[in-house]
């Protein structure tokens, strides 16, 4: 594969089609950014990495990355980074490609070098107007590592879980397990895989589904886990409800507000199976309560302790979207 700038000063002359980009306004933005691009069958990407002039930190993560949709078939680089430019500085820009219109797909893939820049794109750009009528859609793009398990059996351990389902797998890094609230030693009959990357966990879902592969002698239930959605930084900010994990089954909601009334008012405590929910009135409160009962013990439980998210439409959609095809395929 070679890049544009490469075939360019081999003597290649870059195809052109009445339906593709402008070559010398794609020339003057790779010239004035200092970037790559490389130009394949199915997509385009610009940098990756960028300059080191730009940035020289390591690949950015989770939460980076925006998705950008609506985008005019006829549409390049040349008016796609400059918009994105402005939120931040980018590591690469993956433009889809359909190889038989020679146009693209209509969307875009756009990894920004920190989480704030990708935040900042969705502000800026969501709904912005590129051409007359034509509004581009950007959100935050959220690669799926993680799969939910059933029919596990209670008595496992993280340790064995994480040890049988590496034999069968490649690319597992954690097991998130959730025990019984009376009986610590039992898990509640599911966990959730973490993989390393979304092809990993892509690869496991499918071998897992096929039937063929059996752990301590059962067929496993496998989905899709709800992707981890990195809530709005300025909505966070705003929140005074803790969530409060790992309670005592002889902790009450009496003993709970007792805690933490300490730390100033209370509107209410909602305790649920080993868990609780602790609403102040006040913000300062909630995160004073936070840094000093995170860690302690209660009951003989040492409980954690973080702020508790907004509830996530999307994600009560997906689970209601869900629950429909199962009960279509009943």
């Amino acid at each position: 594969m070679k890049t544009y700038r490469q075939r360019e000063k081999q003597g290649s002359k870059v195809q052109e089609s009445t339906k593709g980009p402008d070559e010398a306004k794609i020339k003057a933005l790779l010239e004035r950014t200092g970037y790559t691009l490389d130009v394949t069958t199915g997509q385009r990407k610009y940098g990756g990495p960028p300059p080191d002039s730009v940035y020289s930190g390591m690949q950015p993560g989770i939460g980076t990355e925006v998705f950008v949709g609506k985008i005019p078939r006829d549409l390049y680089e040349d008016e796609l980074v400059p918009l994105f430019e402005k939120a931040g500085p980018i590591w690469d820009l993956r433009l889809m490609m359909d190889p038989l219109s020679g146009q693209n797909r209509g969307y875009a893939f756009i990894t920004f070098c920190g989480k704030e820049a990708a935040q900042e794109a969705v502000k800026l750009c969501d709904s912005y107007e590129i051409r007359p009528g034509k509004h581009l859609g950007v959100c935050i793009s959220v690669a799926n590592n993680r799969l939910f398990v059933g029919s596990i059996p209670k008595n496992k351990t993280k340790e064995n879980i994480l040890e049988e389902f590496s034999k069968v797998t490649e690319g597992l890094v954690d097991v998130i397990l959730y025990h019984q609230p009376d009986d610590k030693k039992k898990n509640r009959g599911f966990c959730f895989l973490e993989y390393e990357d979304h092809k990993s966990a892509a690869q496991a879902r499918r071998r897992l589904m096929s039937g063929k592969v059996k752990v301590w002698g059962n067929v496993v239930t496998v989905e899709w886990a709800d992707p981890v959605e990195e809530p709005d930084p300025e909505v966070m900010a705003k929140v005074k409800v803790l969530f409060v994990r790992n309670l005592a089954t002889t902790v009450t909601e009496e003993i709970l507000e007792k805690s933490f009334s300490e730390f100033g008012k209370l509107e209410r405590v909602k305790k649920l199976k080993d868990y609780a929910f602790v609403h102040f009135e006040d913000r300062g409160a909630a995160v004073k309560a936070m840094d000093e009962m995170n860690g302690k013990e209660i009951e003989g439980e040492e409980i954690e302790i973080v702020l508790a998210k907004p509830p996530d439409k999307k994600r009560k959609e997906r689970q209601a979207a869900r629950q429909a095809s199962r009960s279509t395929a009943l």
